[in-house]
């Protein structure tokens, strides 16, 4: 997701409008601290992204709901739930953190420079084995810093291209693209249709996430499997040049850096863009917006340069403990488990259509006819750098990448390459 599935955005992630306000419950509230109380009692602070596009489905909801069926089987642990938009989740996490008021259980991004600096638990510390052991290991190496892992997967996502099958009629086109050419191609086509013909966003929602799915179509990274950073490779700085041709030929949005995930995959839901890269996050944006059923479009995998990807960009959004006081180590461990149940994963990942993050969870979906077909591509997913830096890296690349289709793309990936290389 988000993000960063997540991603995606991630994912999802990006799907976050409303601000929720930090209400409170009988059992669970936004407000107060993290200490623990007299008499044996301990109060938990749970700090989680908004995923919900309104009041009805916030994730403020979900949260408050599992805190206090957490509460009812120990009565001695309430948990205080707040919820941050997407849009401002990093800003006022970052603000929290250098204020030292830590959240004792964080869920949203991973931020490994705080792994770097000694704020976060390990995981086997804050989860029982069992707990541990079930979630999926292809996420491991993201949340790892110096050979531990700080990070948890919660929910995850992967990415493939969506289209408008009945704007591919309409532009006579048989098939879906596999390669480049095949999207340059039927983007033109579409557009002498009088629609766009690729949706291409990167605006600062997740541009990070567009140009990785791109660079991987041409055999390119962000970071090789040595942890070499290749930013700037010969593949990216190709693979940007065909971007520019894309743009320039007329067949995308008009200025794509000004352009977030969100909003062109409206545009795809009311039928006006051909093509897109999505997320099950996208199918809920397509119901909602009552101009397409679900025999208008479909999804495939990405095309690459010479041909389909057979991997995909998988992302997560994680969970994460803060050694805020020892004396609730135990009771942390407990409401970590309780959330991590397959129940509880699932009535998450149905409420805002993303995938779960455990081998148990993932294996009662498999077979499900929305969720099956991107839980295949999780396996053979390639997530985002876990180097404490690529914090940094993200922020630039949503900032500066778009300004590739206009400059010199090796250029603007250099000073990317150099900031990378820099921090590590």
């Amino acid at each position: 997701m988000r993000r960063g599935l997540v991603a995606a955005v991630a994912l999802s992630a990006g799907l976050a409008v409303v601000l929720s306000a930090c209400s409170s419950s009988k059992n669970s509230s936004s407000s107060g601290g993290s200490g623990g109380g007299a008499g044996g009692n301990t109060t938990l602070k749970l700090v989680a992204a908004d995923y919900g596009t309104g009041p009805s489905n916030t994730s403020q909801k979900y949260w408050e709901g599992v805190a206090n069926d957490f509460h009812a089987a120990n009565p001695n642990i309430t948990v205080n739930v707040q919820t941050i938009n997407w849009n401002d989740f990093d800003n006022q996490v970052k603000t929290q953190v250098q204020n030292k008021q830590y959240p004792d259980v964080l869920e949203g991004d991973y931020f490994p420079d705080y792994a770097q600096s000694g704020l976060l638990y390990a995981a086997k510390d804050v989860t029982s084995a069992s707990t541990f052991s079930n979630l999926l290991p292809v996420f491991a190496k993201l949340n790892t810093y110096n050979g531990t892992q700080y990070g948890m997967p919660f929910t995850t996502s992967s990415r493939s291209l969506f289209y408008n099958k009945k704007l591919f009629q309409q532009a006579g086109i048989t098939s879906p693209p596999q390669t480049w050419a095949d999207v340059q191609n039927d983007a033109a086509k579409i557009k002498s249709a009088g629609k766009v013909g690729f949706g291409l966003p990167l605006g600062p929602e997740e541009a990070q996430a567009e140009s990785l799915l791109w660079f991987l179509g041409n055999g390119g990274l962000y970071q090789d499997d040595s942890g070499k950073w290749v930013i700037n490779s010969s593949q990216n700085v190709e693979t940007e040049q065909f971007l520019t041709s894309l743009v320039k030929s007329g067949v995308t949005e008009p200025n794509p850096g000004t352009k977030n995930r969100t909003d062109l995959w409206k545009q795809f839901a009311q039928g006006d863009i051909g093509m897109i890269n999505g997320s099950p996050a996208l199918i809920p944006i397509i119901q909602s917006g009552g101009k397409l059923t679900t025999s208008d479009w479909a999804s495939v995998p990405i095309p690459g340069k010479s041909g389909p990807l057979d991997k995909t960009l998988g992302v997560c959004d994680n969970v994460s403990v803060f050694k805020t006081n020892s004396s609730k180590q135990a009771a942390i461990t407990k409401f970590v488990d309780f959330f991590y149940q397959d129940k509880y994963q699932i009535q998450f990942d149905k409420e805002y259509d993303l995938l779960p993050a455990t081998n148990s969870a993932v294996k009662s979906l498999a077979s499900d006819p929305i969720f099956g077909p991107f839980l295949k591509a999780l396996p053979n997913s390639v997530q985002y750098p876990s180097a404490p830096v690529w914090t940094q890296v993200k922020t630039q690349i949503q900032q500066t990448v778009a300004t590739a289709l206009t400059q010199d793309p090796k250029k603007v990936l250099d000073s990317i390459q150099q900031t990378a290389t820099k921090g590590s």
